[in-house]
């Protein structure tokens, strides 16, 4: 049982070599060489609790975010850092929910990490943690955890459009959490 754990450590301890060296480039897949970046995103909201299997029932829901990072890695992984502001912006009803309830500012900082890059295609997985101005019934928490699953392409060394599915929560930090859920389109700047 001893070998059996040392093999499974071992192995856990060489996924970033190999990622760093079979799969990811040295040059960081979401920014290339560059030391900055700014995006700017909108999504979609769907009412529903987690993004997998994808959500079907789209609400008058909808995000804008913008977005300023700097390349860092995650255990020789290439990552980027960022601070991202969004607003979400509700209208109407729909599914028994009042969205123009939900128009709340939000802020969180979040680390995506590259899983892979193909010539120009990339993806990430992301977390983040943050606070939307107000405690509301969906989410009866300021505080907000963030996960998002982001593929990306670059036009240039500078420019790329990027698609993410991403998920708010309050981890069950307060009695209600019915989470916010955005597919979205992003466009990155990197300077």
């Amino acid at each position: 049982m001893k070998n059996l754990y040392a093999i499974f450590l071992s192995l856990f301890l060489s996924i970033p070599s190999f990622a760093e060296s079979c799969i990811l480039p040295e040059r960081n897949p979401f920014m290339g060489d560059y030391r900055q970046q700014i995006a700017f995103g909108i999504g979609q909201g769907f009412d529903t609790g987690w993004l997998l299997p994808p959500p079907v029932k789209p609400v008058p829901f909808y995000i804008g975010t913008f977005t300023y990072s700097q390349p860092t890695t995650f255990f020789r992984v290439p990552a980027r850092r960022s601070i991202n502001i969004s607003e979400t912006l509700g209208l109407g009803s729909k599914n028994g929910w009042d969205w123009q309830d939900y128009t709340i500012p939000m802020i969180y900082v979040t680390e995506d990490i590259a899983l892979f890059r193909y010539h120009r295609i990339y993806a990430g997985l992301g977390a983040g943690a943050g606070l939307q101005a107000k405690e509301n019934k969906r989410l009866g928490a300021k505080l907000l955890f963030q996960f998002k699953a982001t593929f990306g392409y670059n036009f240039n060394r500078r420019w790329a459009a990027e698609v993410f599915i991403q998920h708010f929560s309050n981890a069950n930090t307060a009695e209600e959490n019915n989470s916010y859920a955005f597919y979205g389109l992003g466009v990155t700047y990197n300077y």
